[in-house]
Parts: structure tokens; C-alpha cells; sequence
């Protein structure tokens, strides 16, 4: 099985495209993702193309398959782009997700081709997150939750996929991600667990932060994540539409109204590629 590898801020992924063969992508994913025994990345993109329509599947290197991936949206067009797939004048790119679909718009800088991804309207309501908690105002912002004795202030979010935010006064490095990521993700509060933020404003115009990504642990960027920071930045007034993200792996662009769409800029280019031996790939 072909399979190419690409990275945008860091944040790295598996790209294949899929074909009549019905595969056990879950366990796949587990295996292709493994840092020591595979390929190793922070996810699997699927990438199915049916009358010049795209569509995206994502699953994580635990086999949990994600709603919505900003950074493996940006990924998934580059390769698309760089394999001609589609093509490269066209003013914007519609790609099918989970979360719905989802627009690309390219535009040129010298001789660069900056993507740029819509990554939809964010929601805000218990059930869209979702969250046990009782009916409250949206959007719910600085809950206290307690965990290991740290006092957080989470805001919450749903970008397709569930995110709740951590706004800090101390360089974001010094969070003990590692210890309060996974308590976080699976508190008893979130249904379906959720991805977490760490978060710095370093000006109107730039915020410093890391994330713990549901199903994959800490990565180096994540788009939807740096698009969730964003928007709760915004609605505390630290911000205005316009943002950069500075996470660990590079720095993602968002704009945000406060009313539509989402939308994220940041890099993606193709690693390398290479063939996932026949005797590896996992069957239903």
C-alpha cells in the first residue's frame, strides 16, 4: 500500500488513498502511526476522490477517528494539489469531512501557494461540544475544574470536534502538559473526551501554545486547536480578527470575525513517501 507522509507546523501525518479494498483503518492507523514500530506520525489521513469531489478521513495513532483536523486539511490539499488531483487555478477547493464540508482557498505569494482553510463556524452549546454540564449561557467561558490541585479556567469550544482552552500569565513551556493533558481529555466531564489547550497572549496580534491532541497525546501543532485559541482570545477581548498561533512546530495564521467562519493559514508540505508492506495491512 502507497502511502505518502506530510507535516504542516510539525504536525505530521500518514496520507493514503483509499480504494475498493475494505480495511481495518483503526488498526492500521495504530500500526502506520507508531513512532518506533511504523511510519510514525499524529494521524492517517484517508483520501477518497469521486467526480472531482474530496473527501478526508482522519484517525488518530490510538485508532479513534477524529471529526476534524485543520492542519491534516491543509496537508490533504497540498498533496492533492502536488499530485494534480485537482487543479491548481481553481480560486477554492470543497472537501468533504465529518464535520462537513470544508473550503480551501489558495492564493499566490511569489511563487508560493499559501492555502488557506475554512474550518467552519464554531459552536458553543453543551450538546455541540458536547459537555455534561446543565444548561448554562453560551458561550461557557473560564469554568473551574480542578485537577492534580491546579485551579483552570477552561472555555469550550466545538470546532467539529470538542476543545476546551486554558488561558495562562506564565510562559506556556512551563504547563505540565504532559501530567494534566490526559486528565483533562478524559475527566469524567466530557463525553466524548476532548482536546486541550494551553494558552499565552504575547500581544493583541500573537499568542503562544501548546496542545494535547484527544487520541494522540501532545503535538507540535494542531489547526483546529490554534483556531479554538483564537476564538476564545477574541471573546475575552485579548485579540482582535486577526491572530497568530505560535506553537512548538511553527506558527499558524487564524482570522475570526466573532460571527462566520474560521479560517487557518499555516504550512504543509510533503516529507516523503514510500510502500506499507502487504503482510501489515489489517483486513476487517
Amino acid at each position: 500500500m502507497n502511502f505518502t507522509k506530510l507535516q504542516g507546523a510539525g504536525n505530521d501525518f500518514i496520507l493514503v488513498e483509499t480504494d475498493e479494498r475494505q480495511l481495518n483503518w483503526s488498526k492500521l492507523a495504530m500500526a502506520m502511526c507508531h513512532r518506533h514500530f511504523g511510519i510514525g506520525a499524529d494521524g492517517l489521513l484517508l483520501l477518497s476522490l469521486d467526480n472531482n469531489t474530496l473527501s478526508m478521513r482522519m484517525f488518530n495513532p490510538d485508532g479513534s477517528e477524529a471529526e476534524a483536523c485543520g492542519n491534516g486539511l491543509r496537508c490533504l490539499v497540498r498533496y492533492a494539489l502536488d499530485k494534480r488531483l485537482i487543479n491548481s487555478k481553481t480560486a477554492e477547493i470543497s472537501v468533504e469531512t465529518m464535520a462537513g464540508i470544508r473550503k480551501a482557498r489558495l492564493h499566490t505569494e511569489g511563487k508560493a501557494t499559501i492555502i488557506q482553510t475554512g474550518m467552519g463556524k464554531p459552536k458553543f452549546g453543551v450538546k455541540d461540544i458536547p459537555i455534561k454540564l446543565e444548561a448554562t449561557a453560551e458561550p461557557i467561558l473560564d469554568y473551574p475544574l480542578t485537577i492534580e490541585n491546579r485551579k483552570l479556567a477552561l472555555s469550550f469550544v466545538s470546532m467539529g470536534n470538542p476543545h476546551a482552552v486554558c488561558f495562562t500569565e506564565k510562559p506556556v513551556a512551563d504547563f505540565p502538559l504532559s501530567q494534566i493533558g490526559p486528565k483533562v481529555e478524559k475527566h469524567p466531564i466530557f463525553p466524548n473526551r476532548t482536546n486541550f489547550e494551553v494558552a499565552r497572549v504575547i500581544s493583541s496580534k500573537q499568542i503562544e501554545a501548546r496542545v494535547w491532541e484527544r487520541g494522540v497525546g501532545e503535538t507540535l501543532a494542531c489547526g483546529s486547536g490554534a483556531g479554538t485559541i483564537a476564538i476564545i482570545a477574541k471573546l475575552h477581548g485579548y485579540t482582535n480578527s486577526k491572530v497568530d498561533i505560535r506553537l512548538p512546530g511553527g506558527t499558524l495564521g487564524v482570522e475570526w470575525d466573532g460571527v462566520g467562519e474560521l479560517l487557518l493559514s499555516g504550512p504543509a508540505e510533503i516529507v516523503f513517501s514510500g510502500e506499507w508492506p502487504d503482510e501489515n495491512v489489517a483486513t476487517d
